[in-house]
Formats: C-alpha cells, structure tokens, sequence
C-alpha cells in the first residue's frame, strides 16, 4: 500500500500517519519528522536547511523533492507532510515515474473549522521528538513530559484561535490547485477526519478495499 496523506494542521495527518504505517506494515515518510532529523544530526542537509529556518523561509522545493527522492523505494509507504504544492506535486510524479513506483490513494483528511481550532488551541508538542498530545483526547501519561522520550511538552505560540483560523484561510486557498491536481489524476480520495483516531482510520480503510 502507498498512501499520501494531505490535510489541513489539526487534521490528524501525523497521528494517521503513525496508525497506518502500522496497519499496513509500510515505511513512514514523514517530510517533517526527516528534516528535524537531519537538523539533529548537523549533516550537510540539515545545516542547509537550519538556515532556511533561522530565516523564516520555507525550504526551498527543489531541496524538501531531493529528500523525499532519498526515501522513496518500491516498497509500501505512507506519505505525511509532502506534496503541499502542485509543483511538488509534479515532482513528486517525476520521482515515482524514475523509481517506477505508483501510488494507490491521494487521501484528503477533510475537517470543519470548530474541531481544529478545538484540537490545535489544546495541542501539546515535545520540544524533543516533535510528538504531538491533545490535553483531551490524547493526553500524555505524565502531564508535561513525552511519553516516548520524555522531553518537555509545551504549546506552540501559533496555536491560538485567532491565529488557527488565518493559518485555515491561507490553507483552504492554497489547497484547492493540488485536490484539483490529483482528482484530475484520479487519485483523490476525501475523508471526513473530524472523529477520533480509530474512527478515522475505519473511513480510511474503508474508502482503500
């Protein structure tokens, strides 16, 4: 199974992500996830993309294409975190086309504004791995420190009603080009991924047999 996963922040694509990969028993690709990786380790990569960061830019997609190049194979995968544009989208086309690789669903995790403003404002992130909490629905076992690695959990300053919703309006317009590129390709799949977890991954599962 090769699944990209694609949705607004507070879609739950990261927590799809983790559950898929399991059920499926395919390579995690998370875009987010390799790069504060390589930033970790200090290797030419993440030096490259440090700097991109420290400025505020968005690393370039010429740079975030070659990674995901690195990391894809014949084997099944679950992508979070790229395309997030049509240009990188194209790319992300070109790359499968050279591995000989297709891909079996573009799955949109489709949510109303109420429940991500809701999941974001009580989001909890580890300052160490980047794993993510929710003060309700999934709280840590410990309050303020990960369960995987125990770091320090805190809430990001972006993750604040007023600021969600400007971060939703830019998505949503940005978003409709690539949902048009990949229902044009016949891959689009739209998932309602405002439910819990398993809840989601049933629909998931469903709409793929």
């Amino acid at each position: 199974m090769r699944i990209i996963l694609f949705g607004a922040p507070g879609s739950g694509k990261g927590t799809q992500a983790v559950v898929l990969s399991e059920h499926y028993k395919a390579k995690k690709i998370s875009l987010g996830d390799i790069l504060r990786e390589e930033v970790k380790k200090n290797s030419l990569l993440g030096t490259q993309v440090k700097s991109y960061m420290e400025k505020g830019l968005l690393v370039p997609d010429e740079l975030v294409s070659r990674v995901i190049e690195q990391n894809i194979n014949n084997g099944s995968f679950i992508l979070d975190g790229y395309p997030r544009n049509v240009s990188q989208a194209i790319a992300l086309d070109q790359i499968m086309k050279n591995k000989e690789v297709d891909y079996d669903a573009f799955i949109y995790l489709d949510v109303d504004e109420k429940t991500i403003i809701d999941r974001l404002s009580k989001r909890l992130v580890c300052k160490g791995c980047g794993a993510n909490y929710h003060l309700v629905n999934m709280p840590p076992k410990k309050d303020g420190v990960c369960d995987s690695c125990q770091g320090e959990l805190i809430q990001r300053k972006d993750d604040t009603p007023e600021v969600i919703k400007k971060r939703l309006e830019v998505f949503l317009k940005e978003s409709r080009s690539i949902l048009d590129f990949y229902q044009k390709h016949g891959k689009l799949i739209k998932v309602n991924a405002s439910g819990d977890k398993d809840q989601v991954l049933a629909q998931i599962k469903k709409t793929l047999k």
